[in-house]
């Protein structure tokens, strides 16, 4: 998730095109460099004048200065966008899932690599689930709802789910605790459904005697 692109697109275009996708204005070759964080400055200029000539990329001529563009009008612009974005279309997908759940969560959010936007094929999809104190007979079907959630995520990222799931109450104890892992939750977090991590401590702190 660091630079989603280069999932389809490997080579240094990938990088050079997803820092065009997030950008709203024009911006040189050495900035391009240092967003994408990749290549030289030479190997972004070559790639950005091999994307103008094929009219992905626009540029205008300030005269001591070229400024690259993404031509959002192209044909394959809107793809390219796509892959860009595909974070954002994650937690989308997933938020969407467990909203239709029969039993739904307090709360669950993408923590972790995945929060911070620096994931690679090797990590994890960081999930927090915290669950509303239940009965015994709801446990089956809890456990099959965060089973197709796991396989959901293997199946739209290649990448394991790693879910920390616990109670209400154990989500309490947690905090009355002071566990240090709570940091691991909330920076940074981006919340799939459910009541806002911040608002929940809030309240769970207010209600823990002094």
């Amino acid at each position: 998730m660091g630079s989603p692109i280069s999932t389809v697109v490997p080579s240094l275009d990938g990088p050079v095109l997803q820092v065009l996708a997030q950008a709203e204005d024009g911006l040189s070759g050495r900035q391009i460099h240092k967003l994408a964080g990749s290549g030289s400055v030479a190997g972004v200029r070559l790639v950005l004048q091999r994307l103008a000539a094929t009219g992905l990329v626009h540029v205008d001529d300030l005269g001591n200065s070229l400024l690259y563009r993404l031509n959002r009008k192209h044909l394959v612009a809107s793809i390219v966008e796509q892959l860009a974005n595909l974070r954002s279309t994650l937690v989308a997908r997933l938020a969407d899932e467990i909203s239709g759940w029969r039993i739904p969560p307090v709360h669950t959010s993408v923590y972790g690599a995945i929060a911070r936007g620096d994931g690679d094929l090797d990590s994890d999809v960081d999930l927090l689930l915290i669950r509303p104190d239940r009965h015994e007979f709801e446990d089956v079907l809890w456990e099959d709802q965060v089973g197709r959630l796991m396989q959901t995520v293997v199946d739209l990222t290649g990448n394991p789910a790693h879910v920390f799931e616990l109670s209400q109450t154990e989500f309490s104890d947690h905090l009355a605790t002071e566990d240090p892992i709570l940091n691991d939750w909330m920076q940074p977090s981006i919340q799939l459904t459910g009541v806002p991590l911040n608002v929940l401590l809030n309240d769970l702190e207010a209600a823990i005697p002094r």
